[in-house]
């Protein structure tokens, strides 16, 4: 099949462009030409690469005109944030493709009620971005089921893997965490240390959409959780990152607005929406319906991303 991947130089895409290659697909990726993909694989030399600015091409109308006129038999849009953003491509694409697939967010939840969080659990999300991913699954399933727009929507969430930082046990991106665990220092995380976070693979993340697409006839209509098998708590999790280096974790609790003060602003924000989120999702679905199974547990992912840390000089032990 002709397939269209729109912005398939990120992280998923890295993973994802030479596995449908090797399916056999003929790949057409469009992107702003800003960025190389984070794994260099022969696969690339097969992909055709369009430049494209999504943004700039949306104000007057013509970006999902550009998408249909390559007449893909799949698109996936990896980058796609706002309901307005969907809708122009839906439109464009009605009647024209076979499978149309979006990468949403496990943001879509909110705060969670039931553990593990399923995929019909109410969405009550926060945050601009996890509204706006909200609004547009809520759209594409609804294309789907009264309109037969083929659409699939697969919610990724913390990825991680080599070349770039991932969500720490502090909840936040700063890697020095990862030294600090490493080396037995000490590491304050905010309450209890019992939030939870919920990473992935790229990867893995990959092999979601390329079962998407092997198993249409299931995925169609339907919405995923693309995660690994089991969250982490914090503490769970720096335990973990500490235990790899032959430790124990030096670890304390502090209330949250003493935590916060031995932080930057920018950290603590990022701790505040991934604790008051606390991630904890079921992969029941995924695994039933399209297949999926992910190679990497949380930890095991995290630990690929961090010795690429470690190899850059990001991380020290």
């Amino acid at each position: 099949m002709r397939i269209v991947i729109i912005g398939g130089t990120g992280h998923v895409g890295t993973y994802l462009v030479p596995r449908l290659v090797a399916d056999g697909h003929d790949l057409i990726v469009v992107s702003r030409g800003q960025r190389k993909p984070y794994q260099p694989h022969a696969a690339w030399q097969a992909v055709h690469l369009i430049d494209a600015n999504r943004e700039a091409e949306e104000t007057n109308g013509a970006f999902g005109e550009r998408i249909r006129d390559l007449e893909p038999d799949v698109v996936i849009d990896m980058i796609c944030f706002t309901l307005e953003s969907a809708q122009q491509l839906v439109e464009a694409l009605m009647g024209q493709v076979q499978h149309f697939l979006h990468c949403g967010t496990i943001w879509v939840h909110g705060p969670s009620v039931e553990v593990p969080t399923r995929e019909t659990a109410p969405r009550r999300p926060f945050g601009e971005y996890g509204i706006q991913k909200a609004a547009i699954e809520r759209y594409l399933l609804d294309k789907a089921r009264r309109e037969g727009f083929p659409a699939t929507v697969l919610h990724p969430g913390h990825i991680v893997g080599p070349g770039w930082n991932p969500l720490n046990p502090a909840g936040h991106f700063n890697p020095a965490v990862f030294s600090s665990l490493a080396k037995g220092e000490e590491v304050a995380l905010p309450n209890l240390g019992l939030e939870t976070v919920h990473h992935v693979h790229a990867d893995d993340v990959a092999q979601s959409f390329q079962r998407a697409i092997e198993r249409w006839s299931s995925a169609v209509g339907e919405s995923f959780h693309i995660v690994s098998p089991a969250a982490l708590t914090l503490r769970g999790y720096a335990e973990g990152m500490a235990a790899w280096s032959g430790l124990e974790a030096n670890l304390k609790f502090l209330p949250w607005d003493a935590w916060t003060e031995t932080v930057s602003a920018d950290e603590a924000r990022a701790t505040w929406d991934h604790i008051a989120h606390s991630p904890n999702c079921s992969i029941e679905k995924a695994r039933r319906l399209i297949g999926y199974h992910p190679r990497y547990t949380s930890l095991q992912a995290v630990q690929e991303s961090v010795t690429w840390l470690i190899e850059q000089g990001k991380v020290t032990r």
